[in-house]
């Protein structure tokens, strides 16, 4: 009869309440090859009140659990043991994101460049890197000091910090792992939607608000379809058209797009296609492959028929056959306009404007009040007479907004009276209807420029 049995086991432990090293954190887990228990056989005797059978069954299901305690210890033992080995393996896999990020951010940076736009899941993973960065860098920094905190070759002086920083290092090395795959990108940006309108220079507007009213009255009318602007050369025909453009920005807008351009003669049909393809975004791979202008115009006409639009056409000299470019014919159905300038009222009649609008010169006070814009304050307090010589050559311009300010500004600066005085005498010398602006602004600009005030 056995006696005195020593029962012994001996389980490698790391886990959470179990074992506690009272000399540091009283809740952290300790790492230690501890005997749970050693005791006689008369003990467990005592213990289990003599039932022998009984304290078999005891020891039987402890063990029963040894291979699960094992199995769960393991795998966080080593998270010390490797500490130095995962440490090398993260600064190498950094080094790889790193090189990923850097390929990544080039070409998004040269995609950039072209005015395309990062693709959301792009820019949600570049910016996942740059945090990991910091994260991975105060790992490993805490890592290498634990390194040199270990005495006895491997065995650290304190289990539990040595066990939290081995986790965190192989938790990231996972996710690192995780963010190379997927940082392989097939297309990293994409084309900018297209604003609603691009928004053009242009000089102040003075006395035109009579027609820009029209104007905007026309495309509140949704009975109208097409609107021309005419008058003459240099009247401000394309400012006013170019304010009607820019008045869509700030605001929101019934309207799918704006496309504006500039026709003049002789008028070029692909040229114009090529405008509203560039501002409908229509992919170049399908817009390469239409060869013609034929297949181009059936393209154009695909989209507009979709998209309630506005067109605006500056300088117009003749008739435009719009389905000849793909443009569908304004209409109470689609609701889309079409505004354009010509020096004409006749080509209003061929274009079918359903409203013509002729744009005025200015009245005398407003362009008097444009003129001394142009001319500047300065100039016009340089001599006594100056501002008396500037009202008459203000006058000559007949209300020309256009030649009001290319003379004024010519004559910027200007002290010299006998200059004045030779402009004013130039100028006389026109007509006062003038059917357009060839010969009333280019012919005084010659003037300007051979007495040597333009430079």
């Amino acid at each position: 009869m056995i006696t005195d049995v020593l029962i012994f086991a001996y389980i490698e432990v790391l886990t959470p309440g179990f074992l506690i090293d009272k000399s540091s954190d009283s809740s952290a887990p300790y790492t230690a090859n501890y005997p749970l228990f050693l005791l006689s056989l008369a003990q467990l005797q005592s213990f289990f009140s003599f039932d022998f059978p009984k304290a078999m069954e005891f020891l039987s299901s402890i063990a029963g659990l040894i291979p699960c305690f094992y199995d769960h210890t393991s795998r966080h033992t080593l998270y010390i043991r490797d500490l130095k080995k995962n440490l090398r393996a993260l600064s190498q896999k950094m080094e790889e994101l790193n090189n990923l990020y850097e390929d990544v951010t080039a070409r998004v940076e040269g995609e950039e460049q072209r005015q395309m736009r990062r693709r959301k899941e792009v820019g949600g993973w570049i910016r996942g890197v740059e945090e990991m960065v910091e994260e991975v860098n105060e790992i490993l920094r805490r890592g290498d000091q634990e390194i040199q905190k270990r005495c006895l070759r491997c065995c650290p002086r304190n289990c539990w910090p040595s066990y939290k920083i081995g986790k965190a290092v192989s938790e990231k090395l996972v996710a690192l792992s995780d963010q190379i795959g997927r940082g392989h990108f097939d297309v990293v940006a994409e084309m900018l939607p297209r604003p609603l309108v691009d928004e053009l220079p242009m000089e102040e507007t003075v006395g035109s608000e009579l027609a820009y009213g029209r104007i905007c009255g026309f495309l509140k009318d949704p009975q109208m379809g097409i609107m021309g602007l005419y008058g003459m050369g240099g009247v401000g025909k394309t400012t006013l058209l170019k304010k009607i453009n820019n008045d869509f920005l700030p605001t929101s807008s019934d309207f799918d797009v704006v496309i504006w351009d500039v026709v003049s003669k002789p008028p070029n049909i692909e040229k114009i296609q090529e405008v509203i393809w560039n501002k409908l975004q229509i992919p170049r791979d399908i817009w390469e492959i239409k060869s013609t202008k034929e297949q181009k115009a059936a393209e154009i006409l695909r989209v507009l028929k979709t998209k309630k639009f506005v067109l605006l056409l500056d300088d117009i000299w003749e008739r435009l056959d719009l389905l000849e470019m793909g443009v569908p014919h304004p209409d109470a159905q689609n609701k889309s306009k079409i505004v354009f300038t010509t020096r004409s009222l006749d080509v209003c009649h061929q274009m079918k404007a359903q409203k013509s609008t002729k744009v005025e010169c200015l009245p005398s006070e407003e362009a008097w009040t444009l003129f001394q814009k142009a001319v500047g304050e300065e100039t016009l307090k340089s001599h006594p007479h100056v501002p008396r010589l500037a009202k008459i050559v203000a006058e000559e311009c007949k209300g020309l907004p256009l030649a009001l300010v290319t003379i004024g500004r010519a004559m910027l600066g200007e002290k010299n009276l006998s200059n004045w005085d030779k402009v004013i005498q130039d100028l006389s010398k026109f007509p006062t209807e003038i059917s357009g602006l060839g010969d009333f602004y280019w012919k005084p600009y010659r003037i300007l420029d051979r007495r040597g005030i333009f430079g």
